[in-house]
């Protein structure tokens, strides 16, 4: 009798053999019978010859292009589930073609990675690692405390730039600091923004307007470099700017050249355009912005709540029902992907 063929990228298995992320617990879907688990080698592209016999691919965010290109559209494979919230290493158009849904793990994300941007957001306007390096030369240094003064935020304009499902928590989190609140989304629904005590503008009234400028948009070609050389030159020079979304949306060369010339004041990055950056790129050698390594919001729960995002995905497929958080929901009408769900409905019924 056939199974669910489940498959896994390479990132999730340590070179020994042993899970690669703590807390990602798969025991519900070791348990469950008429599935068949596997783990894909370590590749930089995932295409046909690895998806032709499988059901539902999770895949780890920046691991490898993954082109569905080549699969037939009456094939196997249904769901392409992200252990995160990006998808800009997955071919979109290739999956439309083949009929292949790609669901993300937005809620699981949402909360730290919201925190994430607002500790980046504190760090930068206190000058934290400033003082921190200071404190560590004690007294001989102790006398230039007065030139890391930090910024207050109340009263200050957030601009946030896209306004889903983490800048949108980001909004909730920030009430209690008392800053104003603008945003630029096209796709949110002004009522939505209001409900968060937000109010939506054009992005370049945003980079005129905000002392805080907080980045939450997916990578996509339209917003490849959305910031700019040009778009750079609107912030306030005593602007900060806050990047955990995905390095590529900002030009990071003009970035590095507007942060020497102090043409913005600081700023806060998770991510980079390349990952990990060179050790010589000019931008670890400034002394006005704050790093994390694209690592900040992985705290003891996140891996828990992907892998329970990941298997609720499966499990619904497995059952021949739509998932929740798909980005590409136009697949969900096409026929193919409807007789992908109903091979799998029949498949659990006579499992």
């Amino acid at each position: 009798m056939d199974k669910l063929h489940v498959a896994f990228t390479s990132a999730f298995l340590r070179p020994d053999g042993s899970p690669a992320f703590d807390g990602y617990d798969i025991s519900a879907l070791k348990a469950r019978q008429g599935v068949d688990i596997r783990y894909l080698p370590l590749l930089s592209r995932i295409g046909a010859a690895e998806l032709m016999d499988v059901d539902v691919l999770i895949t780890s965010t920046g691991e490898a292009r993954i082109d569905c290109s080549g699969l037939p559209a009456d094939g196997r494979l249904a769901l392409i589930a992200r252990a995160g919230a990006g998808y800009d290493d997955v071919d979109m158009s290739s999956c439309a073609a083949s009929h292949v849904a790609v669901a993300i793990a937005s809620e699981a994300v949402r909360r730290p990675t919201a925190v994430a941007a607002l500790t980046l957001m504190l760090a930068v306007a206190t000058r934290l690692i400033d003082k921190h390096r200071i404190t560590l030369q004690a007294a001989r240094e102790w006398s230039r405390l007065p030139d890391y003064l930090s910024s207050d935020l109340t009263g200050k304009t957030l601009g946030i730039v896209g306004l889903g499902s983490i800048g949108g928590e980001l909004a909730r989190l920030v009430a209690p600091l008392q800053m104003r609140l603008i945003a630029h989304d096209p796709y949110v629904k002004p009522e939505i923004a209001s409900a968060l005590g937000v109010a939506l503008v054009g992005l370049e009234d945003l980079l005129r307007q905000a002392d805080v400028v907080s980045l939450h948009v997916p990578l996509t070609e339209a917003n490849h470099h959305l910031m700019n050389a040009e778009r750079l030159a609107l912030m306030k020079p005593t602007a900060f700017l806050i990047n955990t979304a995905r390095g590529k949306v900002v030009d990071q060369r003009a970035l590095t050249e507007c942060l020497r010339e102090r043409r913005i004041t600081r700023a806060g990055l998770d991510v980079f355009e390349k990952e990990p950056p060179d050790a010589d790129d000019p931008l670890l050698k400034l002394d006005n912005v704050v790093f994390s390594a694209h690592a900040l919001n992985w705290t003891d729960s996140l891996n828990a709540r992907l892998a329970e995002t990941n298997l609720k995905a499966v499990f619904a497929v497995a059952e021949g029902m739509v998932p929740s958080g798909v980005v590409n929901t136009e697949v969900l009408k096409s026929k193919g992907w409807l007789a992908k769900l109903s091979r799998l409905r029949a498949l659990a019924a006579g499992a």
